[in-house]
């Protein structure tokens, strides 16, 4: 029963570290002495003690990944996967609690629940990681829409951040709406949840009566709720104009968290859609049009955070591309990778719009290496790793599934050709066993007769 609870305990702490983080922003905002900026400073450094001792819990819980299943409804899933999730999340939270003890004061944002709202929707994506229900994942997936919706509408002064958090709650209820549908459907139709019965063999499908357009729709319900929470292609709009909010409200967004929702999703239910041809084709497409678009439409703006933006969009494109081939580790492993040179590329963003007094315009930026070089070093270094530069981590999680697209589409089946003859004693041995193997498939009684013969003889 312990060991239960302790590979369960880092959701448990951090709800509860959530409750007395707003409860002790709530007594003491009104008080003259504790406010802010003590009071922001305060809830900041609980909120990253927080996490921490999260990240320890789910250390302590890492000798229990055998465990697949945990309570009785088997709500709960623990394995390498989820544990490999679970730490680039939190990792990704700390960091983006580090930024708010500056980007509070610098951005003029002296509210201490905008702290707290931050590990709000980590604990959501702790029990989605998690979950091995559809349905546990569904509710667990929704609560961040709210969080996210107030954080990145929390400019109250600017009518852009207000649309873009009202954006951001609409275009989420859409895809919400099919994803719970496909969840459904596939309980309706199979009267199970689907991580049990994804992992099952495909024989067990048909038994059940469980039709290809049947499955093929269900993943293509469950493929549009995936694209439109990972602000793909058709619902890719919210995820630029959430730049209006606080930068680390950005960099939480675009890291580790909500938009990896639909990466994740894919790739816990991988052998669901690896069954019907059509669900990958439909993947591999919308990935790449995505990702294309994507880094189109960057080019063309001149906001920097908007540019970073859309370079989201398109890497998480390259991930759904790298789903539809069948390359789920890649995909996750290009996930890391840009949890890490996005984080780093919003710090530098952060800081060069500080310094040019909160202008986001790059057109009016220009010779800022010479006066900030640590900033345009770490900035070069996470661009780097974006485009794919060679010997840097973006690199090899996109040779590898540019070089498997290549194989799987472009490059022709090789022949094997022998020039050189064979012997005729090779001939010979070769002429004798297919003689054999052919002669006992249509005749195999003398075989199983001698066999038989064979074995009886050992025992009398």
């Amino acid at each position: 029963m312990f060991n239960l609870f302790l590979a369960v305990s880092p959701e448990i702490f951090i709800i509860n570290a959530t409750f007395i983080l707003l409860i002790h922003g709530v007594v003491f905002s009104t008080s003259k002495k504790d406010d802010y900026p003590p009071l922001v400073s305060n809830v900041g450094w609980l909120g990253l003690l927080s996490v921490l001792i999260t990240l320890l819990l789910l250390a302590a819980g890492a000798p229990l990944l055998t465990i697949a299943h945990l309570f009785r409804n088997n709500l709960f899933r623990r394995d390498n996967f989820t544990y490999f999730c679970q730490i680039l999340l939190l990792l990704s939270t700390a960091g983006t609690i580090s930024m708010c003890f500056d980007s509070s004061e610098q951005e003029r944002f002296d509210a201490s629940e905008f702290i707290v709202l931050i590990p709000l929707p980590t604990r959501s994506m702790l029990f989605m990681i998690s979950a091995h229900d559809s349905i546990a994942m569904y509710l667990a997936i929704e609560p961040q829409s709210l969080c996210f919706y107030v954080m990145a509408a929390s400019k109250r002064k600017s009518e852009f951040s207000t649309e873009a958090g009202s954006k951001y709650l609409i275009l989420g209820a859409f895809p919400s709406g099919i994803l719970l549908f496909g969840f459904t459907l596939f309980q309706t139709v199979d009267f199970s949840t689907i991580f049990a019965r994804a992992s099952a063999p495909r024989n067990s499908w048909i038994s059940c009566n469980m039709r290809l357009n049947a499955i093929t729709l269900i993943c293509i319900l469950l493929l549009i709720g995936a694209v439109g929470k990972s602000a793909q292609i058709g619902s890719h709009t919210w995820s630029p104009d959430a730049m209006e909010g606080p930068t680390p409200v950005s960099a939480l967004i675009h890291a580790a968290t909500m938009v990896t929702a639909g990466v994740f999703m894919i790739a816990r239910c991988s052998p669901l859609f690896e069954y019907p041809p059509t669900a990958l084709i439909v993947i591999t497409s919308a990935g790449a049009t995505t990702s294309f678009l994507a880094a189109t439409t960057g080019i063309l703006q001149n906001d920097l955070k908007r540019v970073i933006a859309y370079s989201t969009c398109s890497q998480l494109g390259y991930m759904i591309f790298a789903c539809g081939i069948s390359n789920y580790s890649v995909s996750v492993f290009h996930l890391m990778n840009h949890a890490f040179f996005k984080a780093l590329l919003f710090l530098s963003a952060g800081s060069v719009i500080h310094a040019m007094s909160d202008e986001q315009d790059m057109r009016k930026m220009g010779g800022l290496a010479s006066s900030f070089p640590f900033t345009y070093a770490m900035m070069l270094m996470g661009s780097l790793s974006l485009i794919g530069f060679p010997f840097l981590t973006g690199f090899y999680s996109k040779f590898y599934y540019i070089r498997l697209a290549k194989r799987m589409f472009f490059d022709t089946p090789r022949t094997w050709i022998l020039y050189e003859p064979m012997d005729r004693d090779k001939s010979l041995l070769l002429a004798m066993t297919s003689s054999f193997i052919t002669s006992s498939f249509p005749y195999p009684s003398p075989l199983f007769s001698v066999t038989h013969q064979m074995a009886l003889s050992s025992y009398l």
